[in-house]
């Protein structure tokens, strides 16, 4: 049932079971389905079509033509009951697709907060994304992605399903990713490859000049010293306690998954 203060074009469809916010905006046409829960002050715009169930928090901006929390594409699903949780502030530009879990994974598709998706990506079924992520326009990831806190994607982007990308780290314009992408790093090409760190975003988000430094030396010891991945954990691993910065790469790398770019 929509909320009083909500403001609602007469043209917007709003299921009964839907839950609206205070000072939500809905515009002309748009479809807000059942099961569907905006969060206060969100702002959708005509032609948007937002499927349940799916939760979405405070302060999004959704644009026109998008589709969010519409059934996955995985041809394994069957109508199992399956979710979209999106946090605050995020913004989805025009004709974004977001789909919701399946029941293969943990039947749930995450969104972070403060996240900014440009035209035409797509988040397919069960991906999970921390906060503060930008990707660019026709940016597309598969199922069962997790990208952390701080990415960045250029346009035109693919990145295969299972892959992770660390935190600060950005892949550029254009680029096929089948492998995982470690923290810090910049990747780049068809198949992406390791390109350097990702310096100038560290510089902008605050990083010292010290550990990006260390970063760079442990970029290294990962991609430029012939080292087998057991040999740069290990030597990243003594470098730990005095460079905590180095923490989540070493942790990252110690992880198993689909190999990391290099």
């Amino acid at each position: 049932m929509s909320n009083q203060t909500a403001m609602i074009h007469p043209t917007a469809i709003i299921h009964e079971t839907a839950v609206i916010g205070k000072n939500v905006e809905i515009g002309p046409y748009s479809i807000i389905g059942e099961r569907v829960e905006l969060g206060d002050d969100c702002w959708i715009a005509p032609h948007v079509v937002i499927k349940g169930p799916t939760k979405m928090g405070k302060g999004n901006k959704v644009f026109q033509f998008a589709s969010v929390g519409e059934d996955c594409q995985d041809l394994k699903y069957n109508g199992e009951e399956t979710f979209l949780e999106i946090g605050d502030n995020n913004v989805f530009r025009e004709s974004c697709t977001i789909h919701r879990g399946t029941a293969q994974d943990k039947g749930t598709t995450r969104i972070g907060n403060n996240n900014l998706l440009m035209a035409y990506v797509h988040v397919a079924h069960d991906c999970v994304l921390g906060d503060n992520i930008i990707l660019s326009n026709n940016a597309t990831l598969a199922g069962h992605t997790h990208l952390a806190n701080n990415v960045i994607i250029g346009g035109l982007s693919a990145l295969h399903q299972f892959t992770r990308v660390g935190e600060f780290a950005m892949i550029g314009g254009c680029s096929a990713v089948n492998k995982d992408v470690p923290p810090y790093f910049l990747a780049t090409g068809n198949y992406a490859q390791a390109q350097g760190v990702n310096s100038v975003g560290l510089k902008r988000r605050g990083f010292s000049s010290a550990a990006i430094m260390e970063i760079k030396r442990a970029y290294k010891i990962i991609c430029r010293q012939g080292n087998t991945l057991a040999e740069a954990r290990k030597e990243i691993e003594a470098k730990v306690e005095t460079c905590p910065e180095l923490k989540i790469l070493y942790d990252f790398i110690n992880e198993d998954n689909r190999g990391i770019v290099r």
